[in-house]
């Protein structure tokens, strides 16, 4: 039987899939990474360790698991957008430039959005300049790291990155090249030249595709490398989040995917194009879509962290904050410990804690982390609405939701249910679906990821987190000049 492949390079680890045709997991596979944060505000992978490394050994492990797996094609994903400068030939020259996380371009973003103009940019690349934005990245290479940039001729996403080495192919699906502000019309669907030549000159700009377009086969080297026969399709792929849209049907106008992971990302399918200063506003997956997107800087990172800080398990802290209840006995968290990006677009905002006693425990604070997170998921959806989103229907995905609490205490927070799908494996899932399709052996995805349940909202908790979700949003205005300046310390 013919198989796909899907694997996925995240944050902090990579996940693959072998899928048959019908949707049926065969084999998975996770490999954990690190973010490196050589100077504060910075976050960057080695592409070739992380990414390709990640990517060959998931692939490695999966075809070991099935011995004389028929691989028909396959489809790829990762994190972005990012910046990886790299050689005519392909080389990286230094560790990729991460997304939004990454906070180092202030002074680029302000300078282009000044030079271009704040309206102009969002009319033309459909997104504002911020931290997620990929120009002011490439300026401040050439501005604090002339001799790299002197040898720059291509650039890479992981997606990209992942595809060059299968297939030798320069190339870059239309989606993340709408993520790239402000190098790229979004409703011309084309590199914006001009604009181009200005932030980046002498850069060779990639080749245009669909994710779910062949972008070539894989070449003997990385067939040696990974296992993979050679001459096996491989799609140009996607960032990860839409990928992973793609897996859990989040294809229709009024759709939303809320992925809870290391952030949380929330992406709305759009029935037409549409800007909003606060969000991003990008091209689909699919030819003549459009989607809203918006993304916390932290949410499972902040659980993490407080998991690290107390030598708990996640279990343990779980049952510790569900005994605790609704409103963390008067604790309120703003998770913003990376700063934040939409509806903000605030580097400089910090984390608070406020209401803190001496009676509060673990319990306490792990449940505010979580509660927080949910607040500022309705202030994103709430966000989205204004923009035109219509949000008919919420499909919660990712690793937060294995466990019932967090998923509750967000449908609470908003009032509205969420389906959780049967496959919540990630942007793998959607990257075999993407190959499938491509080599046509995968026509209706009707019945590749059927509901497996829905969160309800409790009325009566809706209302307790009603007040509390207004004290939430007054405490960012009441604490942001304090924040700023200690965040001004610390850099």
């Amino acid at each position: 039987m013919p198989l796909l492949l899907g694997v996925d390079i995240g944050t902090s680890g990579a996940k693959g899939v072998l899928v048959t045709p019908e949707g049926e997991v065969v084999a998975t596979a996770v490999r954990d990474h690190a973010v490196s944060s050589p100077h504060p505000g910075w976050a960057e992978h080695d592409a070739r360790a992380v990414w390709w490394g990640g990517f060959t050994a998931i692939t490695r492990e999966l075809l070991a698991a099935v011995p004389g797996a028929d691989v028909a094609a396959a489809g790829v994903s990762g994190i972005g957008p990012c910046a990886l400068p790299a050689t005519a030939s392909g080389e990286p020259l230094r560790p990729a430039i991460l997304y939004g996380v990454d906070t180092r371009a202030v002074a680029e973003i302000a300078e282009q959005t000044e030079a271009y103009g704040a309206e102009t940019v969002l009319r033309r690349a459909g997104s504002p300049l911020t931290s997620q934005a990929v120009g002011p990245k490439l300026a401040w290479l050439r501005r604090h790291e002339p001799d790299v940039w002197a040898r720059t001729r291509r650039l890479f996403m992981a997606a990209s990155y992942l595809v060059h080495e299968l297939t030798g192919a320069y190339v870059l699906d239309h989606h993340s090249a709408s993520q790239c502000a402000p190098l790229y019309d979004s409703g011309a669907n084309a590199w914006i030249g001009d604009w181009a030549e200005e932030i980046a000159p002498g850069l060779e700009l990639p080749p245009l595709a669909w994710p779910g377009e062949i972008a070539g086969t894989v070449h003997a080297a990385a067939a040696d490398e990974t296992g993979l026969p050679a001459g096996t399709p491989v799609i140009a792929g996607t960032i990860d989040s839409w990928a992973e849209a793609v897996s859990v049907g989040v294809t229709a106008p009024g759709d939303v995917m809320l992925m809870y992971g290391t952030t949380m990302f929330l992406v709305e399918v759009l029935n037409a194009r549409r800007t909003w200063p606060t969000l991003w506003g990008t091209v689909g997956v699919e030819p003549g879509t459009y989607c809203l997107a918006a993304g916390m800087a932290t949410s499972g990172a902040v659980t993490s962290w407080l998991r690290d800080l107390t030598g708990r398990p996640y279990a343990r802290l779980v049952e510790e904050a569900r005994a605790v209840g609704r409103g963390s006995d008067g604790l309120l968290m703003l998770p913003y410990f990376a700063g934040e990006r939409t509806p903000l677009f605030d580097p400089s905002a910090r984390g608070v804690v406020a209401g803190l006693t001496l009676r509060h425990g673990r319990g306490h604070l792990y449940r505010a982390a979580l509660e927080g997170t949910a607040y500022g998921v309705r202030h994103n959806m709430e966000t989205m609405r204004e923009a035109g989103g219509e949000a008919r229907r919420l499909v919660a995905v990712g690793g937060g939701t294995r466990g019932d609490l967090w998923p509750q205490i967000v449908s609470d927070v908003l009032g509205r249910p969420q389906s959780v799908p049967t496959y919540t494996i990630g942007a793998s899932y959607g990257d075999a679906l993407l190959a499938g399709r491509a080599v046509g052996l995968v026509s209706d995805t009707s019945g590749w990821n059927p509901q497996a349940g829905t969160v309800e909202p409790d009325e009566r908790a809706t209302r307790d987190y009603d007040e509390l979700y207004g004290l939430y949003r007054d405490l960012y205005p009441a604490t942001a000049g304090i924040v700023h300046a200690l965040a001004a310390r610390q850099t």
